[in-house]
């Protein structure tokens, strides 16, 4: 018996439709749900924009029957950016966050993550699936040793998300070789907590999802935070050797990736 063929169609953005669909998505999530805003918001029009969108790949996930407009059928997206296009424009988006100076000297190829959402009524079910699954297609494809990109506790407010956020200082601190750092002038510390005082199983609940997916992968974080006032947001640099990705990982993500 054959299986149910997927509702959904994965793609890049290949014009400035499909970037708008990406934009109004993420003005759904970001600024409609989050409470976020910037300087390249555009209320009027609902879209979440900034300087860096023309220069990314746009990965969308499309679902036709949510929607006979095609704005608002995109209902998961994932922006790229790699490192060789960095060089081209001058940076990665999250240098304006973190020294990314350990990534960049390590030799390896790097892939910079970003704006991830995934429309409300699809969390949970297929479509973060479907989305990993294209984006581990891409990677293996194009020979990606070492993804990363900023992640977001919601609310800018340390203090709430202190035990989460040792958690992660203490037990997921990436290797010193790729230990990139928040820059000076924003370092939040992570160490807020001792090791001893932190109830591993409260503070992973507090733990985004996205987040969490990145640690069950092999996922780790740089040092310091990033508190977005703009965004709402603490962030924080996930990154991650594919070369860590387990086997099990791997299997669940590339299933069907012809090789």
């Amino acid at each position: 018996m054959s299986a149910e063929p997927s509702p959904f169609q994965l793609k890049f953005a290949k014009d400035e439709a499909d970037l708008r669909a990406a934009q109004r998505l993420r003005y759904r999530v970001f600024v409609q749900e989050l409470g976020s805003d910037g300087e390249m918001v555009d209320h009027a029009a609902e879209l979440e924009a900034d300087r860096f969108d023309p220069h990314y790949d746009h990965l969308m996930l499309i679902d036709p029957a949510r929607s006979e407009d095609p704005l608002e059928q995109c209902v998961a997206v994932y922006r790229l950016l790699s490192g060789e296009k960095a060089a081209e424009i001058g940076q990665f988006y999250s240098e304006h966050e973190y020294d990314l100076a350990p990534l960049k000297a390590s030799g390896k190829r790097l892939l910079e993550l970003g704006r991830s959402c995934v429309a409300q009524e699809y969390r949970g079910g297929a479509a973060l699936f479907q989305m990993w699954a294209g984006l581990a297609k891409y990677v293996i494809e194009e020979g990606f040793d070492v993804l990363f990109g900023t992640a977001s506790f919601f609310e800018a407010d340390v203090a709430r998300h202190a035990e989460a956020l040792s958690l992660l200082h203490h037990r997921h601190l990436a290797p010193e070789p790729l230990r990139a750092r928040a820059l000076p002038e924003h370092f939040q510390s992570m160490d807020l907590m001792p090791e001893d005082q932190i109830d591993r199983k409260r503070a992973m609940l507090a733990v985004p999802p996205l987040i969490k997916a990145y640690l069950r992968m092999g996922g780790t974080v740089g040092e310091g935070a990033f508190v977005d006032r703009a965004f709402n947001t603490v962030d924080v640099l996930l990154i991650l050797d594919t070369d860590r990705i387990s086997p099990r990982q791997r299997a669940l993500y590339t299933k069907g990736i012809g090789g």
